[in-house]
């Protein structure tokens, strides 16, 4: 039973692409877990990941914390996490659950650190931000953070890849019933609901790069792991295909056979119980 305030279709708009996801998404870069635990004030004893995915945001924490939780509604993207920690003998500190942003398994004040990586847009605001609340300890920290899409590399392909995109959103506004359709908050507007909901004293934007090695089949494999232009697909439409395989062809001439560094801009909102 899905608890109330939650979508049935934001959460089965990542079925059946774990893997994939997995494969090409970024990882969550060290500085999260530098930059919140000095925000906390000392070492975190425990911390949630909520709408973890596959894992990418929370195996960051396993040295950085004494207790990690990964909470996660989707069951395909949860197993491909459980799949992840069974392989890795040096994750004893982590643990993934089934469960909801605005329905958290944790004693109230008994978390450190929330985070929501790439996943606090798909969540309803008010009730989750009041779990949050209710979840942290007093100077506690809660951080929704996001990469920029695309990632950097050259303007021609930027351009097509949004203009993909756009194509995707637009063909969903056709193909799918309104009722059907998965519905996100603008990551614009993170911080103002913070700042809104009353459980912060502080919050704030942060602004920081990675930078990860990429070549053709990954920022290619990255664009075809975006919700929309996933749902397009398993509804078996084919209007996508030319401008796919025209973006395809642009991204391998630019790349040539090479594995380069690409920069990942990141923009994280902070808040402090």
């Amino acid at each position: 039973m899905i608890p109330s305030g939650n979508s049935k279709q934001n959460i089965d708009r990542f079925l059946g692409y774990q893997n994939d996801y997995d494969r090409y998404r970024p990882e969550a870069p060290p500085i999260v877990t530098s930059l919140l635990s000095n925000y906390l004030g000392s070492r975190p004893a425990v911390v949630a990941d909520i709408g973890c995915g596959t894992g990418l945001s929370t195996f960051v924490w396993k040295n950085a914390a004494d207790t990690v939780y990964g909470i996660e509604p989707n069951p395909d993207m949860l197993s491909k996490a459980a799949e992840k920690l069974q392989q890795d003998s040096e994750a004893e500190s982590l643990s993934f659950q089934q469960g909801y942003s605005n329905q958290l398994p944790f004693e109230s004040g008994s978390v450190d650190i929330i985070t929501c990586s790439q996943s606090f847009h798909w969540m309803e605001p008010v009730s989750t931000l009041q779990e949050i609340g209710r979840c942290l300890r007093p100077g506690g920290v809660f951080a929704a953070y996001d990469c920029d899409w695309p990632l950097v590399l050259q303007a021609d392909i930027e351009t097509r890849y949004n203009r993909l995109i756009a194509s995707a959103d637009s063909l969903l506004a056709e193909l799918q019933p309104e009722a059907e359709r998965a519905f996100k908050w603008d990551k614009e507007g993170h911080l103002a609901r913070i700042q809104a909901s009353g459980h912060f004293t502080f919050a704030r934007e942060v602004v920081f790069h990675n930078t990860e090695s990429c070549d053709a089949a990954r920022y290619v494999g990255l664009m075809l792991s975006q919700g929309g232009l996933q749902t397009v697909l398993k509804l078996g439409s084919t209007l996508l295909d030319e401008a796919i395989a025209e973006f395809t062809a642009e991204v391998e001439r630019y790349f040539n056979g090479r594995t380069l560094p690409v920069l990942i801009s990141y923009r994280m909102r902070v808040g402090i119980k």
